[in-house]
């Protein structure tokens, strides 16, 4: 098995006078390997992402990544190893499109060429003609282009683990499945680590190497997806159903009309 990326030992976190939002979380992600965090709102599924990239310190516990604790990692040093990709690409409105994807980099000091070539390798990259696309404002763009120009931002820098937080949540099901299948096949190629955060069964299951599953700030199931299927715990089974409840009643209607 690949090294752990990202270990969690025994992690809890709360707010003041609050109750947990992640409880006793022990949890190894080898490098290489998407692993998709799954749970309704309020599961604890962002908190988890956030005590990566130390937007947030435990409470109890803590959370190695490469090897070394978050707090043993300058927090500059630390995000610079982390690409971050959130709804909508979570741009900056007044830079335009090369602008948001140089950004890492200019920060890591790259000469403006090297900067300039790779904008436009990124753009190329999540399927955006550079001559059409790097002078544009965000405004400018459709929300699976703005979405597209977030993920080229996210690997400007080329680092080695990207943290996603519900990244195709806003779009439609049809731009919704294409960046589904342009992020498969792009870290396909690139082999980075990935923490996906989503809510949807279908995108975790299209996506995962493994899913967590989360309820109320605890771990429930730790599964491969097709283990995740065959799975009796009540609790996957309960959200398995949720998400099928339309093709239960279409597949019934369908039979009734076939019937009559």
């Amino acid at each position: 098995m690949s090294a752990a990326a990202v270990e969690f030992r025994g992690v809890s976190f709360s707010g003041p006078g609050a109750p947990p939002r992640v409880e006793d979380l022990d949890l190894s992600i080898p490098s290489g390997e998407l692993l998709v965090l799954l749970g309704r709102s309020g599961s604890g599924k962002t908190t988890t992402l956030k005590l990566i990239n130390r937007l947030l310190t435990p409470s109890r516990g803590e959370v190695l990544v490469e090897g070394k604790t978050t707090t043993a990692w300058t927090a500059i040093e630390l995000r610079r190893r982390i690409g971050y990709v959130i709804q909508e690409g979570g741009l900056f409105p007044h830079f335009d499109v090369a602008r948001n994807v140089g950004l890492v980099p200019v920060l890591l000091g790259w000469d403006p060429d090297r900067v300039a070539e790779r904008v436009r390798e990124m753009l190329e990259l999540v399927g955006l003609d550079p001559r059409s696309f790097a002078d544009r404002y965000p405004d400018e763009l459709s929300g699976g282009e703005r979405q597209r120009v977030g993920v080229a931002r996210a690997l400007a820098g080329d680092p080695p683990l990207l943290l996603m937080d519900e990244p195709f949540g806003a779009l439609d099901p049809l731009t919704r499945a294409e960046m589904q299948d342009m992020l498969r096949g792009l870290l396909g190629r690139l082999k980075k680590t990935v923490l996906l955060v989503t809510h949807d069964l279908d995108e975790a299951l299209y996506l995962g190497d493994r899913i967590v599953l989360l309820q109320e700030g605890r771990m429930i199931a730790n599964l491969a997806p097709e283990e995740f299927m065959r799975s009796q715990q009540p609790e996957i089974v309960s959200y398995i159903r949720a998400f099928h409840r339309g093709e239960r009643d279409a597949r019934a209607a369908y039979d009734k009309e076939v019937r009559s």
